[in-house]
């Protein structure tokens, strides 16, 4: 009689919703643990976002007051967007580089949630994190600025969600990138620049731009937090190719992650480092 092979004899284990809720609950514990554990890190994290602002806004009002007057609601919207969005994005991509130079990588493909839930809990944790992070960043801009937008959670949460969900693609994307070839650390700092275009984007004056990542989410989060428009008196048009962008760069982006990783198992390279 020959013996079975392991993936035949193996008992399945069975993963449940309690069981993912625990694993979620466990990474977000890990999350806040961690910044606490290295406080220096967390508060420089939090300064550099914060004097990145400063220098913008005192920038800004020394060479050209009556414009930065003019355009500080925008600024102080378009750069918490920005802002969350790097934080949502790079979570995904750094969490597998370090995983690939810790020589972990491999032993997540043996969790009974497999890989990608494994990710995509991590994700969620990531744009949970940077929304609290967002908290803190706008008390700043607001603060500093002695403005006030329009805050109704209602609005701005659905809208923030759907306006940061091609940018979790984009990170599933490089996620991916980073299982395959392992050093993409230097792409990072492209993506940040190319969010703050599509963030500007003129969705005014070039309609198509709307189609694009991010913009629709800053025009609809701008015309919410500025003007005080309630989520339900937006656009139905509008709020339609918000949630088409979203669903479709975030479905691309994680197709993209699934794939990379069975690029590099087929290339036998995703223990490599």
């Amino acid at each position: 009689m020959t013996a079975a092979s392991p993936s035949t004899s193996s008992p399945a284990i069975a993963v449940g919703l309690r069981e993912h809720l625990a694993f979620f609950a466990a990474a977000f514990r890990k999350k806040i643990a961690l910044r606490i554990r290295y406080p220096v890190n967390t508060l420089s994290q939090f300064g550099t976002i914060g004097l990145v602002f400063l220098i913008m806004f005192y920038g800004g009002s020394a060479v050209a007051p009556g414009a930065i007057e003019d355009t500080i609601e925008g600024l102080i919207v378009g750069y918490l967007l920005w802002s969350l969005s790097i934080m949502a994005y790079s979570g995904l991509s750094w969490n597998v580089t370090r995983e690939a130079q810790w020589g972990t990588l491999e032993q997540l493909f043996m969790s009974p949630f497999g890989f990608g839930r494994v990710m995509f809990v991590k994700t969620v944790v990531n744009v949970l994190e940077s929304a609290l992070w967002g908290v803190g960043v706008l008390a700043l801009m607001l603060l500093v600025t002695g403005r006030s937008l329009a805050l109704d959670p209602l609005t701005v949460v659905p809208l923030v969600a759907l306006a940061l969900a091609p940018a979790v693609g984009v990170g599933f994307l490089f996620g991916g990138l980073a299982i395959r070839f392992k050093r993409v650390e230097n792409a990072f700092q492209l993506v940040q620049f190319l969010f703050v275009g599509l963030i500007a984007a003129p969705v005014g004056a070039y309609p198509m731009l709307k189609w694009l990542p991010l913009t629709q989410g800053s025009q609809l989060l701008q015309e919410a937090m500025k003007n005080g428009t309630a989520l339900w008196n937006l656009p139905t048009g509008e709020l339609g190719v918000l949630v088409l962008t979203a669903v479709g760069y975030l479905a691309l982006g994680f197709g993209a992650f699934v794939y990379c990783q069975r690029w590099a198992r087929r290339e036998g390279v995703m223990g490599h480092y």
